[in-house]
């Protein structure tokens, strides 16, 4: 009879069982907070109208290495940097009405590389590990290889279309994930030509910075008929490859006694100031604060040799770098000046170099940052015009477990729900995330550069935390499997959407779909 009462319930109509509901309901129940806060949200969802499926502007934000585990452990170390428990919070894009969870496998690898994930994404095509713009067809470090198997990405259509175009990264430019946007590339590390290989060079392979400098004429090249006016926002690091290798060259804040790389003695930096003499250069914070968005239309900003600081370290730097927040703000100011429209891609890549290197401090720290960078997109766009989106390319192996108590420091050690410290077998206290490879456990004190972990050595295995501070920004985790180097991991990723075409978020999908929702948003590929 129970089963059947069951049954019966289920086939109620709505209006039926919101009777039955409220009418056999206990008050302590329909009035408990966790009740009530969930049937507002559901209620606020059932009302929400569709959105169109049309957009004006696209924003799309990759937050790089941040799968779940991550954003879980930032959402709650947000929360309790507010003085929350933290469990109960939502990190900005969270809130997004839509979303999917994300396939990130490439064609030839079970766990991805940021190279074939971002072409993905970028092109609708997937393809393999550790090369750029090119379909599968493609043979990694063969040069030869290229021609003839070049994909046209979202960036490039947009051009194409005569949108305003922008790329800002926290990593390099010429890394992986953003160099995916605009570059063809038989090797994802090949981002100047001192790092290209003589038979590649004399082969005729273009190395990556030069083709952002060279962008326009590339595309117009590549594309018969087609007229563009290049990208109108870059920001990023990597200024390395755009210089020669000639001291002279230098910039004000070099941390190298030679910054540049390029053996080839291009500045690349005078090239693009050449082709864009009305264009703004800069390389640091009080260049960046300087820009005009009302009357700057070309902005290309290069903060630091390498990559940029992460967020936590930003203070340290030299000559003062902007926030993913700052620059995320300025290029949509300078990119909404076009009246057709922009596709914006925003990538927080110093989330995966912090798990690279076995520091959740400096993951999660970036990734609220992230968070950040996407609210203040939300506030500056208008939500019936501008589909966001936010995702990963890949997560890493990154975990939270044990049984910590509600609100226990989530980089702290574990304190059971009886407020007993917990120990494992070996009588030591563990703590809540961790890895399950990588360098291992260092204790760097109030060292906000988790890179400085590198000159440690590994360290894999179990140690006694007992006198340790494992909240301190140069805390490093403890890792079961010992590498030179944390790994990426190859579960599913989440994307959040939210804007017009956002509905087509949802279910278990391929990478490969992201191009896809931003196509139907903008219809890059309608004829004129």
């Amino acid at each position: 009879m129970r089963i059947k009462t069951t049954i019966l319930f289920g086939l109620l109509p709505i209006a039926m069982a919101s009777y039955a509901t409220a009418a056999v309901l206990p008050a302590h129940q329909s009035s408990n907070l966790w009740y009530t806060d969930a049937a507002s949200i559901t209620a606020a969802k059932a009302a929400a109208a569709t959105p169109g499926a049309k957009a004006k502007n696209v924003i799309l934000f990759v937050g790089d290495g941040m799968g779940v585990s991550t954003l879980t452990a930032a959402r709650i170390l947000q929360g309790q940097e507010n003085g929350q428990l933290g469990e109960e919070g939502y990190l900005s894009f969270e809130t997004f009405p839509h979303t999917a969870l994300v396939k990130t496998y490439n064609v030839d690898a079970q766990t991805p590389d940021s190279a074939g994930t971002m072409t993905a994404m970028m092109s609708g095509v997937k393809s393999d590990a550790g090369v750029l713009g090119v379909s599968e067809n493609i043979e990694r470090g063969v040069c030869s290889t290229v021609s003839g198997n070049e994909l046209i990405t979202a960036i490039e259509l947009a051009e194409i279309k005569g949108m305003a175009t922008g790329i800002v990264s926290t990593a390099r430019i010429t890394h992986a994930t953003p160099a995916a946007a605009y570059a063809k590339s038989a090797d994802r590390n090949w981002e100047d030509d001192g790092d290209m290989p003589a038979a590649a060079k004399t082969a005729g392979c273009e190395d990556i910075a030069s083709q952002l400098v060279n962008f326009e004429p590339n595309l117009e090249a590549r594309i018969a008929g087609a007229d563009v006016d290049g990208l109108d926002v870059v920001m990023g690091g990597g200024r390395r490859s755009f210089l020669p290798k000639d001291a002279a060259f230098n910039s004000n804040d070099a941390l190298s006694a030679v910054e540049g790389d390029r053996t080839d003695g291009r500045d690349l930096t005078a090239e693009w100031k050449t082709r864009y003499p009305a264009g703004r250069y800069v390389i640091d914070q009080a260049g960046f604060d300087a820009v005009d968005t009302s009357t700057t239309t070309k902005l290309f900003g290069l903060f630091n040799e390498s990559h940029m600081q992460y967020e936590a370290d930003r203070g340290n730097d030299v000559a003062g770098e902007p926030s993913l927040t700052e620059m995320t703000s300025k290029a949509i100011a300078i990119l909404k000046q076009n009246n057709n429209g922009y596709l914006l891609v925003v990538e927080s890549g110093r989330i995966d170099h912090g798990h690279h290197a076995g520091s959740a401090y400096s993951a999660l720290t970036d990734t609220i940052e992230l968070a950040s960078a996407v609210q203040a997109a939300v506030d500056a766009t208008n939500p019936e015009e501008t589909l966001i989106l936010v995702t990963a390319d890949h997560s890493h192996v990154f975990t939270i477990a044990g049984y910590p108590k509600r609100g226990n420091p989530i980089l702290g050690k574990v304190i059971n729900v009886d407020d007993t410290s917990a120990v494992a077998a070996d009588g030591m206290p563990y703590t809540t995330v961790g890895y399950s490879n990588g360098l291992g456990f260092h204790d760097l004190g109030t060292e906000t550069d988790a890179e400085a972990v590198y000159s440690a050595g590994i360290q894999a295995g179990r140690a006694d935390l007992s006198g340790v501070d494992t909240e301190a920004s140069g805390f490093h985790q403890e890792a079961l499997v010992p590498l030179a180097s944390e790994t990426h991991a190859g579960e599913d990723i989440s994307l959040h959407a939210r804007g017009p075409g956002s509905q087509f978020v949802r279910g278990v999908v391929e990478q490969n779909l992201v191009f896809h929702v931003i196509n139907q948003a903008l219809d890059l590929l309608a004829s004129e």
